[in-house]
């Protein structure tokens, strides 16, 4: 598992041993970030479900001005701490280590709203992407959302997630593997990712 572009480019990144840490594959990676690269450049990342911290430190990477991760799984935080210091990156991210509840309240207090959130939860823990993404589409979700902001759900190719979680709207899926990405849009937000079909 690498870093695939920008500042630490082909840096190795670390995993902890054993299944129960699924990190992101380079593919999907480089994928996702293909897709995103015209939004990095200074943007405010949300990583929740953050594992190794691979998608997060991949946006740090490619120029985004902060980076929130969320992990409270001790393997998981132990790689991502160790990542983070391999790579001496000290500034630019916020690590909230008891978790994805924790970080929507710290996130709710921010002066400035947040351009892209990547959810990555086990894929079988239907109520963490229900109960994150039905966050994101309430009105106290929302105002944390720039007015163009993303919100990109990987899950296992065979999930499905609804097509609406409050003023979140499901824009495009793309498939790779056993894994796949949905994109989320606030109604209200002017669709710069158009509706796609599985690619």
């Amino acid at each position: 598992m690498r870093v695939i572009a920008g500042t630490y480019r082909s840096r190795q990144l670390s995993a902890p041993p054993g299944l129960k840490t699924r990190p992101t594959s380079d593919r999907l990676r480089e994928t996702l970030f293909n897709i995103l690269a015209p939004r990095l450049e200074g943007c405010r990342f949300v990583d929740l479900y953050a594992g190794t911290g691979a998608v997060g430190i991949e946006a740090i990477s490619r120029g985004a001005e902060h980076v929130w991760f969320a992990e409270n799984a001790e393997p998981a935080l132990a790689s991502l701490r160790q990542n983070l210091a391999a790579l001496k990156i000290s500034r630019g991210f916020t690590l909230e280590d008891r978790g994805v509840g924790a970080m929507l309240q710290r996130l709710g207090k921010l002066p400035q709203p947040v351009d892209i959130v990547y959810l990555d939860p086990p894929y079988e823990a239907e109520d963490e992407y229900s109960g994150t993404l039905n966050f994101f589409g309430s009105v106290r979700g929302s105002a944390i959302l720039s007015a163009n902001a993303l919100v990109i759900a990987e899950h296992g190719r065979k999930g499905k997630l609804a097509s609406k979680y409050g003023v979140l709207e499901h824009t495009r899926l793309l498939k790779q593997g056993d894994a796949a990405l949905s994109f989320f849009v606030a109604a209200a937000a002017e669709r710069t990712l158009h509706p796609d079909g599985d690619q």
